[in-house]
């Protein structure tokens, strides 16, 4: 696949991500508090199964594992939404197994080899851990919004997880500067001003 398509790939994502921010941002202006609409939800879902696709294109195991764990989170989130059952039976289940299919058909087909994505010579050991670390605190936001939002049994986005959304975002915004990924920096730039904004937000609330 040639460059531009990757990259457009990647764009889209950022782009769907950027949306989804803006609208919830907008949303929470409006309603003088920070709120999770459901549409949010939709299209993270759609968004993180585009960037995991850009991040296999790219050989970038730090945006694939950022990305297979906050995948199943957004689908939890439409489930408390209420939202699942209405999307029809089959692509429940094509959304279910699709990021299992795509590795399989990958490995199976000697095109995916971990060892390859582990030791990317464009990318750094020290680099790779400051990726790694940056996704990994990145995707811990939904985990900790999971497990806040299973306790109250509806979807929330606490002040944690804006905490964490700021640091995580910081680290792979200098990740992508350090490895000239526009996708990356595109991307976080934005989502940096919006979290500041909804701590803000919330400060203000209380």
């Amino acid at each position: 696949m040639s460059d531009w398509m990757i990259y457009s790939i990647g764009f889209l994502a950022q782009l769907l991500f950027s949306g989804r921010t803006i609208y919830q941002w907008l949303s929470s202006e409006k309603a003088k508090k920070v709120i999770a609409p459901k549409f949010f939800w939709q299209v993270s879902l759609f968004a993180s199964f585009l960037l995991f696709v850009y991040g296999y294109f790219r050989n970038d195991f730090s945006i694939m594992l950022g990305q297979s764990i906050t995948y199943f989170i957004y689908i939890r989130n439409i489930q408390l939404e209420g939202l699942w059952h209405k999307f029809p039976k089959p692509s429940r289940l094509f959304l279910y197994i699709f990021p299992f299919l795509i590795v399989w058909y990958y490995y199976n087909n000697h095109q995916m080899d971990i060892a390859n994505l582990l030791n990317n010579q464009a990318i750094s050991k020290p680099l790779l851990i400051l990726g790694i670390a940056g996704q990994l605190l990145f995707t811990f936001r939904f985990i900790y919004q999971w497990i806040y939002s299973e306790k109250r049994k509806f979807s929330s986005l606490p002040k944690g997880f804006w905490l964490i959304s700021l640091l995580g975002s910081s680290l792979i915004f200098t990740y992508g500067i350090i490895r000239s990924d526009p996708v990356l920096i595109a991307g976080h730039v934005f989502g940096i001003v919006v979290y500041i904004r909804n701590l803000k937000i919330l400060r203000h609330a209380h």
